[in-house]
């Protein structure tokens, strides 16, 4: 599948070429067929000789409905570039022209249309004007062929041309990563609310879960239609209908996009490229009025050039756009710029960051991932994949990081390591990346939630409180020069219980185990504290924190003043 957009000066005979192409008319409005001029999109579908099925995109020509324009060519493959030859190339035909080079369309087709209304010299004066006027554009060596959609001269040299374009025309990518711009959407009888437009991206199907930005509204997908054939499924490239459910028709308007939640960065600005049309009369700064065309969208937008403060007519530069509203962009993404006030067509170029951190006097845009990482030291790859829509591998953790920026994070934990003594580092206090960078660092062993080098010797080990703590296992007498790091390391290595503010060696606990166990043998109805205090041998400043220590780990259970036994309690 290839979408084709009709391009060219109003009056020209693109929709009567479509209506040739395809036998529908793409001016459905009343109003269109009234007047004899196309003022929305219209669109229609056919299937080449060849098998190729292409779908058109039928844009206005009349500069007054250039919005519209602007909506229809935004996901389109190629186009038919329209020149009547009984007029000539017109100024529309050169705005058409411009706009399309500025979406990065690189594949079209000049169709010279009305030529059974000229003779042989006016048909080659137009073929020659129109080689003047696309030299080293995109459409510098398209073919030209001369048509009359009426009697049917042409149309099938212009078929035979269309297939060996969309050959040559890039094929739509698959990223996993749907993005649906909404161009269309009406409320059909006894179906609900349909959109149309242009999916790319990636795959969609019914029942799909997909969110509505701006505003942020849930919706399903109940039915997918393409070239008037239902499916359960549809591939990015092609030209879809979708019947959506829960959601109010007033939030399907024209420019918002339809993506799933959770891949998509929503954006209020952006750094973007710009080249600014040759035939501007001014320069190009902050000031005016201006609007921007993204997607299928038109947004009022504030630029800030970067760099110098104004961009002469025809130069190249980037800019800061910032939006009203919050959209899903990526890297890559083509716009159009128009000034509103002077109603014209200032420019365009490429979305290049789509969340920019550095602020506008020192910004440096560009479409490097390594740029995006460098700017923010540290990311998590699937934010980083929602910036640029590039699939990194995490180089630590699920963080993606410069070798630098991880070689200056291992000397500060080496140090921080270092410091910490022969009590070793406290992993506690390291945040999620340091402790990251801790497992990974060579010669250092991570004990019980301490770091320290493989070679230092462990103080937990066969420290001297716990002699002092079994000397009297049911009345321990406390240390009164212990560091809180020192209890807290024998705590976390299970040599130590704490309740309460007093220590007793692990042992005591599995001793106190068994004499309770006893107890409960002669009195299985429950004993008190003071009967446990008695069989300990101990205080009750000692027996409450034993209890409390017994209680939590199920050896016992409490019930009133009487301990009964617990899930856990020794078998004597």
């Amino acid at each position: 599948m290839h979408i084709i957009a009709t391009a060219g000066h109003v009056d020209h005979g693109k929709s009567t070429l479509v209506r040739a192409l395809t036998g529908t008319d793409p001016d459905r409005l009343a109003e269109e067929k009234k007047r004899g001029l196309t003022i929305d999109l219209g669109f229609a579908f056919t299937t080449l000789p060849s098998g190729r099925k292409l779908s058109f995109i039928d844009v206005p020509g009349h500069i007054r409905f250039i919005k519209n324009m602007l909506a229809g060519v935004g996901g389109v493959d190629a186009c038919i570039f329209v020149v009547a030859a009984t007029e000539g190339w017109k100024p529309q035909s050169e705005e058409h022209l411009r706009i399309l080079e500025l979406l990065g369309i690189s594949h079209g087709i000049v169709a010279l249309t009305q030529i059974g209304l000229v003779d042989d010299e006016l048909a080659q004066l137009a073929h020659m004007d129109i080689e003047e006027k696309t030299e080293g554009s995109f459409l510098q060596d398209a073919p030209v062929i001369a048509v009359d959609s009426i009697d049917g001269t042409g149309i099938d040299e212009l078929r035979d041309a269309l297939d060996v374009l969309t050959k040559e025309a890039p094929n739509a990518t698959n990223t996993k990563r749907p993005r649906l711009w909404i161009d269309r959407s009406f409320a059909a009888t006894g179906a609900g609310s349909v959109v149309t437009g242009t999916l790319t991206g990636g795959r969609i199907r019914v029942d799909d879960e997909l969110t509505l930005i701006p505003g942020e509204k849930q919706t399903r997908i109940r039915a997918i239609q393409t070239q008037g054939e239902a499916r359960t499924k549809i591939d990015p490239g092609h030209r879809v209908a979708l019947n959506l459910t829960h959601v109010d028709q007033q939030a399907l308007s024209r420019g918002v996009a339809l993506v799933f939640d959770d891949q998509w960065h929503r954006t209020n600005r952006f750094d973007a490229s710009i080249q600014i049309l040759a035939n501007l009369s001014h320069e190009v700064s902050r000031r005016g009025a201006f609007s921007l065309y993204i997607g299928s969208g038109e947004w009022p937008v504030r630029i800030r050039v970067l760099g110098p403060k104004r961009l002469a007519p025809g130069s190249k530069g980037q800019v800061r756009v910032f939006l009203s509203e919050d959209l899903p962009l990526l890297p890559g993404d083509r716009f159009v710029l128009r000034e509103s006030g002077r109603d014209e067509t200032v420019g365009g170029g490429q979305v290049l960051d789509v969340d920019p951190i550095v602020k506008a006097s020192e910004a440096h845009p560009d479409l490097s991932i390594d740029r995006v990482v460098t700017e923010r030291g540290w990311v998590k790859a699937d934010k980083l994949e929602r910036l640029t829509g590039a699939v990194v591998e995490p180089n630590l953790g699920d963080w993606v990081a410069s070798p630098s920026v991880i070689s200056a994070m291992e000397e500060h934990v080496r140090l921080l390591i270092e410091q910490a003594g022969p009590l070793g580092l406290d992993m506690a206090i390291l945040e999620e990346r340091e402790r990251l960078v801790a497992t990974t660092l060579d010669g250092i062993e991570i004990l019980e939630g301490r770091a320290r080098p493989f070679d230092q010797e462990d103080v937990f080990v066969n420290h001297p409180l716990l002699d002092q703590l079994a000397a009297n296992p049911f009345s321990p007498s406390q240390p009164d020069d212990l560091s809180a790091e020192e209890i807290r390391g024998l705590i976390q290595r299970g040599t130590v219980v704490q309740n309460d503010g007093v220590l007793f060696a692990a042992s005591a606990m599995d001793k106190a185990a068994i004499v309770v166990a006893r107890l409960l043998n002669e009195k299985p109805d429950g004993v008190t504290v003071a009967e446990i205090r008695d069989a300990l041998g101990t205080t009750r400043k000692f027996a409450l924190p034993i209890c409390a220590v017994l209680d939590s780990t199920g050896i016992t259970r409490r019930r009133e003043d009487l301990r009964i036994a617990g899930p856990r309690l020794p078998v004597i």
